[in-house]
């Protein structure tokens, strides 16, 4: 690919603790991702798949090596210049992280707020358009306790895409939910990723979801597998 990648890793080591208790939990990571790239990352719980999330998503500090999002380094980065860089990604979390005293509608409205550039008058009508898109029209004014656990992970990713994010990282968007809903939630990030053209980088457990990927990578005790497997992506 002669693109320039989204985001690149190069040589990442992470540790957790300090003195006697200093545990290193990622080792020379290396990883690309370009434009539009679909991308699992399988491995079991504890082998680092988390942290590593973090980290490109600019919500820890990177302690060792070279880790260039949208071709900022994030290696010796202040805190407004990760705050930047944060503001290009869309989150989407296992545990969906709404509040539970604003709507649906206002849920995804946060994610706008942060965008200075997009007038008031247009933070609501925007904020709808995007849970009509997920297939919430007729839940835009509940609050999550009435929404069930599939409804809540659409609302988060209407939240996480709504500003039109270069990145999105997913991790264990699946894991509450039964296999229909988990389906119809991984297939919902395809098609408005690849509407809005931008990457994925999902962290899962979960089988059933593997063939949304255009590449699989695995984690193994904070080490990245050295050979990718491509998936052949059928939607």
């Amino acid at each position: 690919m002669n693109q320039k990648p989204v985001v690149e890793i190069q040589h990442i080591n992470h540790y957790f603790g300090r003195g006697d208790l200093k545990k290193q939990v990622l080792f020379d990571i290396n990883l690309k991702i370009f434009a539009g790239e679909i991308i699992i990352m399988m491995g079991p719980s504890g082998s680092g798949k988390t942290t590593l999330l973090t980290l490109i998503g600019g919500l820890r500090s990177v302690q060792e090596g070279s880790l260039k999002v949208f071709d900022r380094e994030l290696y010796g980065a202040s805190l407004d210049q990760l705050v930047q860089v944060r503001r290009q990604i869309g989150y989407i979390f296992q545990s969906h992280n709404l509040l539970k005293f604003l709507t649906a509608w206002q849920n995804v409205q946060t994610s706008l707020e942060l965008h200075k550039d997009i007038p008031d008058e247009k933070l609501h009508s925007q904020a709808e358009a995007m849970l009509k898109a997920v297939g919430l029209e007729h839940r835009v004014n509940y609050y999550p306790e009435n929404l069930s656990g599939g409804q809540k992970q659409k609302v988060a990713i209407a939240r996480a895409l709504v500003s039109h994010p270069k990145l999105v990282l997913a991790d264990e968007p699946t894991a509450a939910l039964d296999s229909k809903s988990g389906r119809d939630v991984v297939e919902l990030m395809q098609h408005l990723a690849q509407e809005q053209g931008c990457s994925i980088l999902v962290v899962t457990h979960d089988n059933r979801i593997l063939d949304i990927a255009d590449r699989i990578v695995r984690m193994d005790d904070g080490r990245l597998a050295p050979e990718a497997s491509f998936v052949e992506n059928n939607t």
